[in-house]
């Protein structure tokens, strides 16, 4: 935790947030704070700066908090995922919230199984925590949006064409003859398959909708390797 991310639901004064539970573990067992130590804090969608240790406990900590610095600039980026194992969804999560992305979409596949659906890690205080900790890795304070869709055809009939309006629109499929373009540092979708990728139906439907096929090279990568690999060749802000 590079930064401890407070919620509306911490502040018990404009200026003063309690903290408990697993940031409070991380203070007295990690950072081994003590009374008067300033730590690095930020708001949910709000501004970053520091906060001081003004009582320390068992149960709680109550912090002086000064908020006054930006935070990190978003990446002008859309996340368009087919949706994970999920053991992989965490890390991909985390990882996508600490590169600064803000707006990703789970969308369905046929390799897709059913039951990643059903998993617990969809609800909306696990996919808050997640985000959470990716936001602290990277200091960061926008909280991403995350959309669920899980019928394929209606999402990239009816919505992707809008979204992808105005943005470079890729697509990321092995065997493809164009390479993923290197620092475009501008308005972009990219769409990931799952494990073994979208089939040639979805990636066709997928190129109807306006996007263009690239690749990696000859290597196959998981989807917790491709999406940073991906992002960091787009994207400046990432190296």
């Amino acid at each position: 935790m590079n930064l401890a991310l407070l919620f509306d639901e911490d502040f018990v004064a404009p200026n003063r947030v309690v903290l408990r539970g697993r940031r409070l573990e991380h203070m007295r067992s990690v950072l081994g704070a003590t009374q008067g130590d300033q730590l690095p804090v930020g708001r949910v969608n709000g501004l970053m700066g520091w906060g001081e240790v003004v009582t320390l406990t068992a149960s709680e900590a109550e912090l002086l908090v000064t908020l006054d610095q930006p935070p990190p600039s978003p990446l002008p980026f859309t996340l368009i995922l087919a949706m994970p194992r999920p053991k992989m969804f965490r890390r991909v999560l985390q990882t996508s919230a600490t590169l600064g992305v803000k707006d990703i979409w789970l969308i369905n596949s046929y390799k897709v199984e059913k039951s990643f659906w059903q998993t617990p890690w969809l609800s909306d205080d696990n996919l808050r925590e997640n985000l959470t900790l990716g936001l602290e890795q990277a200091k960061d304070t926008a909280m991403p949006k995350v959309h669920i869709r899980k019928l394929f055809k209606p999402f990239v009939e009816d919505e992707l064409p809008a979204l992808l309006q105005g943005k470079v629109a890729l697509v990321a499929h092995p065997g493809t003859a164009t390479p993923c373009p290197t620092h475009l540092n501008k308005p972009t979708a990219l769409c990931i398959g799952p494990e073994g990728g979208f089939t040639p139906y979805e990636v066709g439907k997928l190129e109807e909708a306006g996007c263009q096929s690239v690749h990696l090279g000859p290597r196959i990568l998981r989807v917790e390797t491709a999406v940073p690999v991906l992002v960091s060749r787009l994207f400046d802000a990432c190296l």
